[in-house]
């Protein structure tokens, strides 16, 4: 089983810019935690971030018919990434929409999200333990799991 783990705009300077909101892991940082919990589930990752729609559009219409589901932070794509949220819904696979922070409690234009309602969920505002939670729930759904 393989998840795709895609990163948007800006999250390559994750650690330096404003660690109020995305706190002081660095992308890299978050990629390590996520290989060790991957490692313990037993599911293969791959990593991709880009500050351009069009990259991470190509990644995934190249990527995603060898992938199990898709884990993403859109960044600030997640307010108008129209061609991203096709690209997304085209995969046919499982999202999952993950933020650092919280965006329902931040300035009004980011509170709404165009890629959420193709998702099975989103997660928000708990820095990077948003990313380990959207692991484990997409592998539990993958394997049929109930949690009940």
């Amino acid at each position: 089983m393989k998840i795709l783990i895609v990163n948007g705009p800006n999250l390559n300077l994750l650690g330096k810019r404003d660690t109020s909101h995305y706190g002081s892991k660095t992308l890299a940082d978050i990629q390590m935690v996520l290989l060790r919990k991957a490692g313990d589930l037993g599911v293969e990752l791959e990593f991709f971030q880009s500050n351009s729609e069009g990259e991470i559009v190509s990644f995934l219409q190249q990527k995603s018919t060898s992938a199990s589901g898709i884990i993403i932070n859109p960044g600030a794509l997640t307010h108008y990434g129209l061609s991203l949220r096709d690209a997304l819904c085209d995969s046919d696979l499982p999202i999952i929409e993950v933020h650092l922070s919280n965006i329902y409690s931040r300035e009004e234009w980011r509170q709404k999200s165009v890629i959420a309602p193709i998702c099975k969920g989103q997660i928000g505002g708990f820095s990077h333990k948003g990313y380990i939670c959207a692991l484990e729930i997409m592998v539990s759904e993958l394997k049929g799991e109930d949690w009940g």
